[in-house]
């Protein structure tokens, strides 16, 4: 039987490798869904609720395993709901795939049912690759360059096909002009940057006396590394969100996340060095950075198009971040005076002391930072961690003290609402013998996470480990907006936008066949986190967190968030919780040793 275009499609997939696609159907893929009942499901067709929440699924794939993600939605309206999570790949820098439908060939230009100029509207999010299968030739060249090029410039491509070409016999490209015949897979290269610009670097980091690194997600397996070049400069770390899962939190260095969502050791290491390395980061935020006039500055990254743009390093080192500090390392002299060291191990030391002593206070009716510190000590050294965007963030960012084979990730540069239940999916298909954890706030819950509910229930059993747990903070607010709004417009809660539709996230998981815990006890959430982290099965803890605990930034003054409290003080519904919650927060961190209402 002669193959087609659509049989051709899943075959070059399976070519390189493709496990899973992560989509929902429609009559524009019609003829790739019959390709795959005659392949028997090979790759496996995962069925999200939602073409957005497919492409999520697919980011998350990538994020958690290194490989592509493949993601397929219909012509038209399924197209353009797979945008935004393609957009999240975009600028986490994450090699996806989008397989999509258009109308028949004949159609097109006859505003017709469905149709839209599907490579204007792909031309941005996947600028790197973005091409319209016409003939049956075009195959298998199509697939093979938009894996490729997906995985070297770790960015989202698209091939779209017209539905009636899905549907042709397909014809090979042949040995004559203008046809182009292709090969599956890559042997990539690793790059050091040149003998001369480490030489140099080595110099320069040598004269430093107060180095500080800044390490991100191009940074990752090279723990040992980091760990060497940190010992001989004695050097602290500070981590972009991205890359909290590049050196483990128990070092005694690292001081944790950068940033807003930061800790203050960081910040401390940032305002106090004079020398900066930064390694696979392209941390946005110059404010948390040293004065441009402080530091010395040195970074390595793989790519020559985003290095050197966020600082003004002295020099920038294109190369693979492993092979660079490889080549670095034997040129560093070990730092005799080791006192800047000490002062960044006792700020990290005294972070961590404050974190547990917000983490125990009293909150109404459950302290959001307690559900993180609760899970913190108990996370399985393999598991995989996703955090939503909001308030969510920012616990994840500092509480969660990561160790061992810990993977973790969010929507970094987009920082959307919703991906982080699709996300611990994708990476359950990554690694199906993995526990997962997803950490989401109610708001994103009620977006998009109660209809993944569903995919999760659908497919748990096809799991090694069944474990998968997603943590909901339920406070029927969206909390991390009505924060902005109070410290950056001085500007009360508006209710009418802000506050939640009461949801029972538990009830609706038990509807499933799932587990479902509510909690409204802080004593409650140890044993529940034991609980299902111990499971056979799938579980949803809905905790009843207090919308009051402030998300005070590192460099926050106790003045600046008194002047916030001030700003709000006429209007705002929850201006006396969050003032007393928020000054109460801030004595502790000036005094890490004062505990409850000392």
């Amino acid at each position: 039987m002669a193959q087609q275009v659509a049989d051709v499609v899943l075959s070059r997939l399976r070519d390189w490798g493709v496990r899973q696609v992560f989509g929902f159907p429609g009559d524009g893929i019609n003829g790739l869904l019959a390709a795959w009942g005659r392949a028997e499901n090979n790759p496996q067709f995962v069925q999200a609720r939602h073409e957005e929440m497919a492409a999520f699924e697919a980011v998350g794939y990538a994020k958690f395993s290194g490989e592509v993600g493949i993601c397929a939605a219909t012509s038209g309206p399924g197209a353009i709901h797979l945008l935004n999570g393609l957009y999240d790949a975009k600028l986490d820098h994450v090699p996806v795939v989008a397989i999509v439908g258009q109308t028949a060939r004949s159609a097109m230009g006859g505003s017709y049912q469905q149709e839209v100029d599907l490579m204007t509207l792909f031309k941005d999010v996947c600028s790197d690759y973005v091409q319209m299968c016409t003939v049956p030739e075009q195959l298998p060249n199509l697939i093979d360059r938009a894996i490729r090029v997906a995985q070297s410039a770790s960015a989202p491509t698209c091939i779209i096909f017209p539905s009636d070409v899905l549907e042709l016999e397909y014809t090979p490209p042949g040995h004559a002009f203008k046809m182009v015949p292709s090969s599956v897979g890559t042997a990539r290269a690793t790059v050091c940057a040149e003998d001369e610009a480490v030489r140099r670097a080595a110099d320069l980091l040598n004269a430093g006396e107060k180095v500080a690194m800044l390490v991100g997600q191009g940074a990752r397996g090279c723990e040992a590394e980091l760990t060497e070049v940190a010992d001989l400069l004695g050097a602290g770390a500070a981590k972009a969100l991205l890359g909290k899962d590049v050196l483990p939190d128990t070092l005694p260095w690292v001081t944790g996340s950068i940033g807003l969502l930061g800790t203050t050791a960081s910040y401390d290491l940032m305002m106090g060095c004079d020398t900066l390395l930064t390694v696979g980061s392209n941390f946005p935020y110059t404010q948390f950075m040293p004065p441009l006039d402080q530091a010395r500055a040195v970074q390595i990254d793989r790519s020559e198009a985003w290095i050197g743009m966020r600082y003004p390093y002295e020099l920038n080192l294109v190369g693979d971040a492993k092979a660079t500090l490889q080549a670095l390392i034997p040129l560093l002299h070990r730092k005799e005076d080791r006192s800047w060291r000490e002062e960044i191990e006792g700020n990290v030391a005294d972070w961590w002391q404050t974190v547990d002593t917000w983490a125990m206070n009293d909150a109404e009716p459950v302290n959001p930072m307690r559900i993180f510190s609760e899970l913190s000590s108990r996370l399985p050294s393999d598991a995989m961690v996703a955090a939503d965007s909001g308030s969510a963030a920012n616990w994840y960012a500092r509480n969660l003290r990561f160790h061992g084979d810990i993977r973790g990730s969010l929507s970094g540069t987009l920082a959307t609402m919703g991906p982080g239940v699709p996300y611990v999916i994708g990476a359950k298909w990554a690694h199906p013998d993995r526990p997962a954890i997803a950490l989401v706030g109610d708001g994103a819950m009620q977006m998009n996470g109660m209809a993944e509910l569903i995919t999760v229930a659908h497919y748990w059993q096809q799991w090694a480990d069944p474990r998968l747990v997603v943590a909901v903070l339920h406070n029927n607010d969206l909390n991390q907006v009505t924060w902005e709004m109070r410290a950056m417009e001085g500007a009360p809660k508006f209710a009418e936008s802000q506050t939640l539709p009461d949801v029972d996230y538990a009830g609706f998981a038990r509807s499933l066949g799932l587990v479902g815990v509510n909690i409204d006890d802080p004593d409650q959430l140890g044993p529940a986190w034991d609980a299902a982290l111990s499971g056979d099965r799938p579980t949803v803890l809905d905790v009843r967190c207090d919308p009051d605990i402030p998300p005070i930034p590192p460099h926050a003054t106790a003045e600046q968030a008194k002047a916030a409290a001030a700003a709000v003080l006429h209007g705002d519904e929850d201006r006396w919780g969050f003032i007393k919650k928020g000054v109460k927060m801030k004595a502790q961190q000036v005094v890490p040793g004062l505990k409850g209402g000392e």
